[in-house]
């Protein structure tokens, strides 16, 4: 029997499609049509002998097959992508200084930035953790090449990569319902800082009483004070420690707005290492932050 040589860019695209929750979504992100993502799609299961989507409802979902080959696209995939810069990584030299919050280097990121190094072992990556104003002005002064951020869409030079809701967040002891009578004591950054603004306007706009009862100018003592219940915060769900929990409406807190999270590039446009670790950046993100956001439609396809 001879088994078919399954179409790379078909799994390319079915990966995204999964990854990204929607099928315009991958056909921009693979730089192809509408019609032409679902004829990728097409020929996969005529190459399987099996459909990979199916009817449920409104929906189209996964079918068994498509699960299972989707599973051992990821596999391909990688593999796939790590014999290629195994190749072409060692011709990429140079420096790019890249800088992130501390929300991010606390959780998926240094995997990621791990990736990278053992993709292109020449590069060397300067990596500097502080907060997103700071980070930002040493990129305007040409410190820094790349920048991961919250808060700053509205810069020129912004690349939107994920829109993530902020949550009150507290110890995982936090159980009383809090009174538009109480004082709230708040674990915080020093100003200026856009969580500490979003959160206080939002409590201003509740009519409820806060005070800045733990202010400090580093996220591990931010935690640290919040899991010993010296004060709430709010951040966003990406890194939260397992030793707090999200405050939800049942504690009697206003709602708050959402975050954008934006790649800020300066440096050599030019440079193969910047641009490689852009892409690297960029791809992560996606899975790891706008991927989450559509965790409950992940299985989905646009109709």
């Amino acid at each position: 029997m001879n088994l078919p040589n399954l179409d790379m860019d078909a799994l390319r695209t079915l990966a995204a499609i999964l990854r990204l929750g929607s099928l315009a979504r991958a056909a921009e992100r693979v730089n192809r049509s509408q019609s032409a993502v679902s004829q990728q799609m097409r020929k996969l299961e005529s190459q399987l002998g099996q459909p990979v989507f199916r009817k449920q409802g409104r929906r189209v979902v996964l079918t068994e097959a498509g699960d299972r080959v989707h599973a051992y696209a990821l596999r391909i995939l990688a593999l796939n992508d790590e014999a290629v810069h195994a190749v072409h990584g060692a011709s990429i030299g140079g420096t790019v200084r890249f800088g992130l919050p501390g929300d991010f280097a606390e959780s998926w990121l240094p995997a990621a930035l791990g990736q990278f190094k053992k993709a292109y072992p020449a590069v060397r990556v300067d990596v500097a953790v502080e907060r997103n104003n700071a980070l930002l002005e040493r990129l305007d002064r040409g410190e820094l090449d790349l920048v991961l951020a919250m808060g700053h869409a509205r810069r020129a030079d912004a690349e939107r990569l994920a829109t993530l809701p902020m949550t009150w967040v507290g110890a995982v002891d936090a159980g009383k319902r809090l009174r538009s009578s109480d004082v709230i004591d708040m674990a915080l950054y020093h100003p200026p800082c856009f969580f500490r603004e979003a959160g206080t306007r939002a409590l201003d706009k509740a009519c409820m009483a806060w005070r800045p009862a733990f202010v400090t100018a580093s996220l591990q003592s931010l935690w640290a004070g919040v899991a010993a219940g010296l004060g709430i915060t709010l951040r966003t769900s990406a890194g939260i420690p397992p030793q707090l929990r999200r405050l939800d409406g049942k504690y009697g807190l206003p709602p708050l707005p959402r975050v954008d999270v934006c790649l800020h590039a300066g440096g050599d446009p030019a440079s193969p290492a910047l641009k490689e670790l852009r892409r690297t950046v960029t791809e992560h993100a996606l899975t790891e932050l706008a991927g989450k956001k559509r965790a409950r439609s992940a299985k989905r396809r646009p109709s």
